[in-house]
């Protein structure tokens, strides 16, 4: 149907019609107002599709219902110990979900994306050194903590991490000094779902303080890291879907109990949805995954459905 001023235009051009049917003309010129009546109905219609194509996309969408999401996440973390903090974006729509979004918990090995970013920050990938460029790599595909301490220190440590943080707008993150065992303290780097939701909406924003390029070489790694360390967020996919992740995993020496963390995006049918769990007090790893996998999931069927 169309309708407003498109409607009147065709009221125009069906006039129009009706009166050179009335009138005798030279053949000539009724082969050039015909052609005339065509270009005009055939910009009309351009415009009118155009209108409505922006009325369909003002169209507001559902909201995410956040008292269901967090009633089934009581219900399904009520038998599961420690603590849990979550959030979903959808960065097209802006549609979110926070789930108990105070708490503070360690990144574990997911604080190497920030590592690689501010490395990208300081230094162009194609202007790395051949043995920084594999570092970054086996830092991201295969959690290799070696090579995450030598990019802490070519960063500038706990304050380069932390001026980098700030360059991407994270609140809660900010670098631990020193040495915690045998690695450095990048792992126990206390942090927010909001700052880590911020982190991956930078991967992917025209307005990051990192170019194009750097944004899909992140990426490109997060989307593949090896085989079993493709899980957490990533069971919240729907088949055709993309995930980008890195996930965490450390086993607090104070406790014997375990950080399990998921951060990445997963992308299809045009929407990126920015996830991030972040859990401690498993008894085992294992324990922790279930956990974070389970999360993502309860949350992100609010956001779309799959298709079978």
């Amino acid at each position: 149907m169309i309708t407003g001023q498109g409607q009147v235009t065709v009221r125009v051009l069906l006039a129009l019609a009706l009166l050179l049917s009335l009138v005798t003309v030279p053949a000539e010129q009724i082969e050039r107002t015909d052609r005339v009546v065509m270009v005009v109905a055939r910009a009309t219609a351009g415009v009118t599709l155009r209108r409505a194509e922006r009325v369909a996309a003002a169209e507001p969408l559902r909201p995410v219902p956040a008292k269901r999401i967090g009633r089934r996440l009581d219900r399904y973390l009520a038998g599961r110990p420690g603590r849990v903090t979550a959030m979903v974006k959808d960065l097209e729509s802006g549609r979110l979900y926070r789930y108990h979004p105070g708490e503070r918990l360690i990144t574990a090995s997911s604080s190497k994306v920030l590592i690689l970013m501010a490395l990208l920050l300081r230094t162009p990938w194609k202007k790395l050194p051949r043995d920084v460029r594999r570092d970054a790599e086996v830092m991201i595909r295969t959690s290799d903590n070696q090579a995450a301490d030598r990019l802490w220190l070519r960063i500038g440590g706990a304050g380069g991490f932390t001026k980098a943080a700030r360059r991407f707008g994270l609140k809660h993150t900010l670098g631990v000094p020193g040495s915690c065992v045998d690695l450095f303290c990048w792992g126990i780097t206390r942090t927010s779902v909001d700052d880590q939701i911020r982190l991956m909406s930078a991967l992917v924003s025209p307005k990051s303080p990192l170019k194009a390029g750097e944004r899909s070489r992140v990426l490109d790694l997060m989307g593949r890291v090896v085989d079993g360390q493709d899980w957490g967020l990533s069971a919240a996919a729907c088949r055709g879907e993309r995930a980008a992740l890195k996930n965490g995993w450390l086993r607090r020496v104070s406790t014997g109990r375990w950080a399990v963390v998921t951060v990445g995006l997963i992308s299809g049918d045009g929407h990126h949805y920015a996830v991030a769990v972040l859990s401690e007090g498993a008894s085992d790893v294992r324990q922790g995954i279930a956990t974070v996998e389970g999360v993502a999931r309860r949350i992100m069927r609010d956001f779309r459905r799959c298709s079978a």
